[in-house]
């Protein structure tokens, strides 16, 4: 009977004898390795550790450096041993002492002879709720070497002891992060950073005591609060909002012998329709030199002075507030406001953005002046958005333009809006509503505690961010130290613009070309037609469409003055530099932030 086949297994192959055994698997490698060897001799040395093959190397001829490699031939893996070559020529983080490094004067290994090091404290999540003035700092956000708000708060907080020595270089040590960033100057009630701070200090009873005591009396803690450790305030921020402030005078129509004046009526004339500038008894009995342009160097002082306070004793009339109120509703809802923000694309729906509510108050008297506050409740912001959205309401309430030009704007024409002077932008506060209600579901699971701790809390218990709580201190922070420097900065500045010699040098030591009313004149003084959709009518003339937003040096373009976006001004007498370099930190920063902000500039 005839025996089948069986097909060899694998050692049985080749000429081996019968009484030849298996060799073992050590052996085996051994033998492999051997073989190896023998075939990467002619291999490339030049090749990358994770190039290809052993073998392909060897049909193409190549050198490969002989070195250590796993049993299919490929080469050891060495993770974790190359983190230096990782992203071989890019920029390395920089940490907050590295120019004192860099100058010799700070030591990373020095400490005093003798002093132990500092025994280590436990570090908590920590959302820390403040409020600053931003009058004087380049901005929110921490800068290697910059005078900024986080750079202030973080200082701050490692002279308190909430960070360690050993983190004091470099905040991203601590996770630190932050809800809203603002720009160069801009003020806010209340805002969120995180981090992971220390709780417990021996001797500090009150942390958040302690770190107001090393805060100037521009910056606030209101309160630090026990968070989850995956706390983000940016990604988990619901809302922002901001508000407004401006003096109703800009609601005031164009003087007639402006150059906006003229241009607009003739634009209503060839509607045939009557325009809305004509007969306002404001500018009855005025004479010619209150439309002159904020930078004429030849503009009587006396004049000037006189249309001013006029303009402050004016009172806008209900009428006026109802129409502001009216075209702000537009506002509310899901709309694009690619016409609202910096190179905005009507095509790209990253520029959608979601208002919740928008809220006017009553108007209210300072120090003769009567002023309108603007509540903005949005998703998110861009850059420049809550500036160019209060422009639009006020452009188009004081020449008689009718809400639905708000409608208009949402479309894919291009148009020019200008931005409101930064000097009444005001973050109100972050809101997360999600995140609170996440955490109440999580604290209502948790057991009471046992006795004799009945009234102390669950360790896992996090309280919700809450700003209400600290209302009462928020609104005396932001009177005396936002509103007074804004009322202050426009009382002061808007009766001085008659000291210019041209257009951003200034004499005298007067650095006044920032007011809200130097704004309206320089808008008044516009000429061309970008502005032509501000008609009775409420449609966007095809002369008001800008065919290529990107161009430069476009013909008889709106041309807006940069000394604008600043908001904290050198004192006259105290100032050395130009109103360019005033210009030149409004813009610091900006921007945020796809507008960020997550930054409103």
């Amino acid at each position: 009977m005839d025996t089948p086949a069986v097909a060899k297994r694998p050692h049985e192959d080749g000429d081996e004898t019968p009484d030849s055994k298996r060799v073992k698997g050590s052996e085996d490698t051994a033998m492999a390795d051997v073989q190896l060897g023998e075939r990467t001799q002619t291999a490339s040395t030049s090749a990358p550790e994770a190039g290809p093959s052993p073998i392909s190397a060897e049909k193409s001829g190549e050198k490969v450096k002989n070195k250590r490699r796993d049993a299919s031939g490929f080469p050891k893996s060495r993770r974790g041993k190359d983190k230096d070559m990782k992203n071989a020529g890019r920029r390395k983080r920089q940490t907050r002492n590295d120019e004192a490094l860099e100058q010799g004067s700070v030591d990373p290994d020095a400490r005093p002879s003798g002093e132990p090091k500092a025994p280590r404290l436990p570090k908590r999540m920590c959302a820390l709720l403040i409020g600053f003035c931003g009058s004087g700092y380049r901005g929110m956000q921490i800068q290697s070497g910059g005078n900024t708000i986080e750079n202030t708060l973080f200082d701050a907080m490692v002279r308190a002891g909430a960070v360690s020595e050993d983190n004091a270089d470099d905040p991203v040590k601590v996770n630190f992060a932050r809800a809203a960033r603002t720009d160069a100057g801009v003020h806010a009630a209340g805002n969120v950073v995180s981090l992971k701070m220390i709780t417990q200090v021996p001797g500090v009873p009150d942390m958040t005591a302690r770190i107001n005591e090393e805060l100037p009396p521009g910056i606030r803690l209101w309160e630090y609060i026990r968070v989850q450790n995956s706390f983000n305030p940016r990604t988990l921020c619901d809302s922002r909002k901001y508000t407004y402030f401006f003096p109703s005078y800009l609601l005031l129509p164009p003087k007639p012998t402006s150059a906006l004046y003229r241009v607009l009526t003739e634009h209503a004339a060839s509607l045939s329709l009557p325009s809305p500038l004509e007969g306002h008894l404001f500018w009855a009995d005025l004479g010619d030199v209150a439309d002159a342009p904020a930078t004429a160097p030849t503009a009587d002082a006396d004049a000037q002075a006189a249309d001013m306070q006029r303009k402050r004793a004016w009172r806008v009339s209900a009428a006026q507030m109802e129409q502001l109120r009216a075209s702000a509703q537009k506002y509310v809802a899901t709309h694009n406001f690619h016409n609202f923000t910096v190179d905005g694309v009507f095509a790209d729906r990253s520029f959608q953005r979601v208002m919740k509510d928008i809220v006017i108050a009553d108007p209210v008297v300072y120090s003769e002046t009567e002023w309108i506050s603007v509540l903005f409740h949005g998703q998110s912001f861009m850059m420049h958005q809550v500036r160019k959205m209060i422009a639009a309401l006020v452009l188009a309430c004081r020449t008689g333009t009718p809400p639905q030009i708000i409608d208009e704007l949402y479309g894919p024409r291009a148009i020019m809006i200008p931005k409101m002077p930064a000097l009444g932008l005001l973050l109100e506060q972050p809101i997360f509503d999600s995140y609170n209600t996440k955490i109440g579901y999580t604290n209502a699971k948790l057991p009471a505690p046992a006795p004799p701790n009945e009234s102390a809390p669950h360790p896992d218990f996090r309280a919700p961010i809450d700003f209400s709580v600290h209302r009462e201190k928020m609104e005396a922070f932001k009177e005396r130290y936002i509103y007074d420097n804004m009322r202050l900065v426009e009382e002061r500045d808007g009766l001085c613009v008659f000291c210019l010699v041209s257009l951003f040098v200034l004499a005298n030591d007067c650095c006044q070309l920032r007011s809200f009313d130097a704004w309206i004149r320089m808008v008044d003084a516009y000429a061309g037609t970008d502005l032509l959709y501000l008609n009775p009518k409420g449609t966007i003339p095809p002369a008001a469409v800008i065919i290529n937003r990107n161009s430069r040096g476009r013909k008889g373009a709106f041309v807006e003055e940069k000394l604008f976006n600043a908001t904290s001004f050198p004192v006259p007498g105290q100032a050395e530099a130009t109103a360019g370099g005033a210009a030149q930190e409004g813009d610091a920063g900006e921007e945020e932030s796809g507008g960020g902000v997550e930054t409103e500039g």
